[in-house]
């Protein structure tokens, strides 16, 4: 499987539940599907890393495993309060792919050993992976900011 991650909205009131109850937050992720079908959702797969490459070479550091605030002891779920939403929105929203594409270094990448270390200068396609996580993670920040929401990070590994 790898390291994957993976963002859900939550309301402020079920992220302060889960930051006080780790377990009731996982349990909680494992049925939010059922509890609201529509409710935004970024799954980045192993895109995370390669996305974080792309946005520190931009100047809009974002990383994912500090940026949030980890609530259990393995490390593997983060809150992400209404404000920090906003803002990783906001940041977002202000950097197209077009732009942040222009930091993309396969031969950089592999060098630094960036996750998932599969950058092949000679694959034309491959930005679209990144691409598409990117345009997902920012939908999803954008929808979750809009609902004046928060945010349950999972970090699978």
């Amino acid at each position: 499987m790898g390291m994957v991650i993976s963002f859900t909205c939550v309301t402020p009131q079920e992220l302060d539940r889960a930051e006080q109850d780790p377990e009731w937050a996982r349990d909680f992720l494992w049925k939010i599907d059922e509890i609201r079908p529509d409710n935004p959702e970024a799954y980045l797969d192993k895109a995370w890393a390669g996305l974080e490459f792309l946005l520190g070479e931009a100047d809009e550091p974002l990383e994912f495993l500090m940026d949030g605030n980890p609530i259990d002891d393995e490390g593997s779920l983060f809150i992400w309060d209404v404000e920090s939403v906003r803002d990783t929105a906001r940041r977002l929203r202000a950097l197209p792919w077009e732009r942040l594409v222009t930091h993309y270094d396969p031969v950089r990448m592999t060098e630094e050993e960036v996750y998932p270390n599969i950058w092949d200068p000679e694959d034309e396609d491959e930005p679209e992976y990144l691409k598409g996580a990117y345009e997902t993670l920012v939908s999803f920040f954008e929808a979750t900011a809009r609902s004046t929401s928060a945010a349950l990070m999972s970090f699978s590994f």
